[in-house]
């Protein structure tokens, strides 16, 4: 077993252990083709480690049947030692990585949350009427570099999303729940030019739990409902595939995209925290 295989076996126990998944996708992906950069070992065994992206985001994870021995705060001094810009992710923000941190010298310079809803509850999940001069279809081949496209401007702002390659799309559409019917779009009719789009997630483990993966708007295009209409046709099809619960991350601090996900009945229910060196 090599160490990333290792390392991924401890995320599965974090994750069993402290109800909170340590890893995100990108880092389970990642994981499958590369090697974890920081790894600690006792008795032969991999027993801590963390993979440090290229931006500097930082996931790490600790065997939750050797914490309290110091290895947390090793795998953090010397990924500052290599990185000092790097930002640590603390899903769900434990009481374990809140000393952490706080041990280190971190501070928290972004929060992510989590927010969902029951597919069955009020207000009602209705499918939204497309505006007129607009069509909406879902995905086939070759709307591959369209979609990245539109995902490129409309997140340009966003360290991760933003920087979405093919690579990264190919890779998640080879993704056991990839569905193409759960990734929708809407056209303009009159330029031909994709102005929205919608990716759901269902993964074939969790039947019962969908995903808004991702909502994009041509920035161009804002104001006109299309986020609004896209997101709700998502819902519908999400809710037709028969999930009893619809789950989303958004940014705690877009406060126009968290109103939007409370007036369509969704509600905070976790918290990741990224945490950082902040200069004084």
């Amino acid at each position: 077993m090599t160490a990333a295989q290792e390392l991924l076996a401890i995320a599965d126990r974090a994750s069993s252990s402290d109800g909170v998944e340590p890893f995100s996708e990108q880092t389970r992906i990642a994981l499958r083709h590369t090697e974890p950069q920081h790894v600690i070992s006792s008795d032969g065994a991999v027993v801590a480690g963390a993979y440090v992206a290229d931006d500097g985001a930082v996931e790490l994870v600790v065997d939750p049947e050797r914490r309290r021995q110091g290895f947390g705060s090793q795998i953090v001094h010397e990924v500052l030692e290599q990185r000092p810009d790097a930002r640590f992710w603390a899903h769900g923000d434990l009481p374990g990585a809140q000393v952490l941190a706080e041990s280190a010298g971190l501070s928290i310079v972004r929060n992510l949350w989590q927010m969902g809803r029951a597919a069955d509850a009020d207000p009602a999940i209705e499918s939204p009427a497309v505006p007129a001069g607009f069509t909406a279809r879902t995905f086939q081949p070759g709307d591959e570099e369209t979609w990245l496209d539109l995902n490129r401007r409309a997140f340009d702002y966003h360290p991760e999303q933003g920087k979405m390659t093919r690579r990264d799309l190919d890779e998640r559409m080879a993704e056991p729940w990839w569905d193409p019917a759960g990734l929708i779009l809407i056209f303009d009719d009159a330029t031909g030019e994709l102005a929205a789009s919608h990716w759901t997630k269902i993964e074939p483990t969790e039947p019962d739990t969908g995903e808004v993966y991702v909502v994009a708007v041509d920035p161009g295009r804002q104001g006109q409902g299309l986020g609004r209409v896209v997101t709700g046709l998502g819902l519908v099809h999400l809710r037709q595939r028969g999930v009893e619960r619809i789950e989303l991350y958004v940014e705690g601090d877009n406060a126009a995209a968290v109103a939007t996900y409370r007036r369509l009945g969704f509600s905070r229910t976790g918290l990741d925290v990224m945490y950082a060196v902040v200069d004084a």
